[in-house]
């Protein structure tokens, strides 16, 4: 078991009125919080690491709270969600692909059961390095008014030894989404795709 030790937390949102059209009268919200994390394999090659994936949990849930109240406290209002991971210079990529069971679950947990796979992004980069996390909807992958994206960078990090670990949540689709696709009223909540 190893303690997590985070370094900061950093977290944005943003609240789109429009995007070069008219304003709309519910603009929906993109936000971002990334946990600064040390990483306990930096420096070296660890050949077992999937038990920080257990380890991650906590921290998880505890993001994607913070996430949602970061939102106004109501997890029905989350119709989008992302996950992501940077990775300081003296770890390896697959340290930021331990985020993917923590980060993932612990959003649909809170969500109350979201069926869709949360996507995700990674990448190892020095002090602040910039990634973009993808977006889709919570309960199916083919809804095209929810792909988007959010960037997110911190300025002092990752240090070398840091992970920083990133969950997204949206309220809606984008601004002006109008390029058909399957509609969020015609989802059938089964595979998590249609």
């Amino acid at each position: 078991m190893v303690d997590i030790k985070v370094r900061k937390f950093v977290t944005v949102v943003e609240e789109i009125l429009h995007e070069g059209g008219p304003p709309v009268d519910v603009p929906p919200k993109r936000a971002a919080i990334a946990a600064v994390i040390e990483n306990p394999f930096a420096g070296r090659f660890v050949e077992d690491i999937v038990g920080l994936m257990d380890d991650l949990k906590p921290l998880g849930l505890d993001m994607a709270g913070r996430l949602v109240d970061a939102l106004g406290g109501d997890p029905k209002v989350v119709e989008g969600y992302g996950k992501g991971a940077i990775v300081g210079e003296a770890g390896e990529i697959e340290h930021g692909a331990l985020w993917h069971v923590p980060g993932g679950y612990a959003m649909r947990e809170l969500l109350g059961g979201a069926k869709a796979i949360v996507p995700s992004a990674k990448k190892v980069g020095t002090l602040g390095t910039k990634i973009d996390i993808p977006i889709t909807h919570i309960d199916a992958s083919y809804v095209r008014s929810h792909f988007d994206a959010l960037e997110i960078g911190i300025a002092d990090a990752p240090r070398r030894d840091e992970i920083v670990l990133v969950l997204v949540m949206t309220t809606g689709p984008r601004v002006h989404a109008r390029v058909g696709g399957l509609a969020v009223a015609d989802i059938k909540v089964g595979d998590g795709l249609r």
